[in-house]
């Protein structure tokens, strides 16, 4: 049976692309290869955080997570309880703490490197809570995040302003790593301290990763008009000195008890930057 560091794993796989999960702990995705390549995703297994409840896990890979950040609740430890249910080419991942359940249903295209990802959380306790989905995605450094801008108005006569970008406390603005562009953001996965963070609104709905000739790229719901967490951010990416975060969030929601909250998200790999999506301009810093 494979194995990520001791805990066991199961895969779904095509012709083009091989993915790995937990089967004990999570839900996590732990493992994404394109045609045979090297782990695509970050490995981070010996990484941890104390918590209220004990010790959180990193381990690397794909997770779901909880935004307002908060140890109680968003670093709750999943290193057991993991409930599966796995078909041919799909899988759901359940995990219930005292107050949420978070499930992850994953789903791969038969015949393309596509898979379609669906992260629900589940209110459990008698009382309401209110809170986002947060979905992280975490990548060897090495490579460059890129993060699409709006281009053009937001009116029709460009009175209005167009772009959000907020930054975390320990963000220099003048970090080498961050690449400040019209039409993009870039952000260097060099190791470095202190991190870089960056968040911003969304109108594209996808974030890109190019490392070591594989573009890999999620595209995610859009709710426009919504409230989102970090002063009205749907896309953040994150870079320390061991890896690099592509970070998508939900709509902030008040859920009753028994309620729930989704965010879905479409993973592709590329094996060029001769994409549509990313224009010339882009492309030419690489």
């Amino acid at each position: 049976m494979p194995d990520f560091h001791g805990l066991p794993t199961a895969t779904l796989a095509n012709e083009h692309v091989r993915l790995e999960y937990l089967t004990t702990a999570g839900p996590r995705i732990v493992g994404l290869s394109y045609h045979g390549s090297p782990n695509l995703l970050a490995d981070v297994h010996d990484m941890t955080s104390d918590t209220p409840h004990g010790k959180f896990h990193f381990l690397g890979g794909h997770r779901l997570w909880i935004a307002p950040e908060a140890l109680e609740t968003t670093y709750y430890p999943d290193d057991s309880g993991l409930q599966v249910q796995a078909q041919a080419n799909s899988v759901e991942l359940s995990f219930s703490s005292p107050e949420i359940r978070k499930k992850l249903q994953i789903e791969l295209e038969l015949g393309l490197p596509v898979l379609r990802l669906s992260h629900t959380i589940t209110n459990l306790t008698t009382c309401f809570l209110y809170l986002a989905p947060w979905v992280i995605t975490m990548f060897p450094l090495g490579g460059t995040a890129i993060l699409p801008q709006m281009a053009g108005n937001a009116d029709r006569h460009g009175l209005l302003p167009n772009r959000l970008l907020a930054l975390w406390p320990y963000t220099h603005i003048h970090d080498e790593r961050l690449v400040l562009r019209d039409r993009c953001i870039l952000l260097r996965a060099e190791a470095s301290l202190p991190p870089v963070k960056v968040g911003y609104a969304s109108t594209e709905g996808w974030l890109a990763y190019w490392r070591e000739g594989l573009l890999f790229r999620k595209n995610f719901d859009l709710h426009p008009g919504a409230t989102y967490p970090d002063f009205g951010c749907n896309a953040e990416s994150y870079c320390g000195d061991r890896f690099i975060e592509l970070e998508s969030l939900g709509p902030l929601v008040t859920l009753a008890p028994g309620g729930e909250t989704q965010l879905a998200e479409t993973w592709q790999v590329y094996p060029s930057l001769d994409v549509p999506f990313i224009p010339k301009e882009i492309r030419e810093l690489l």
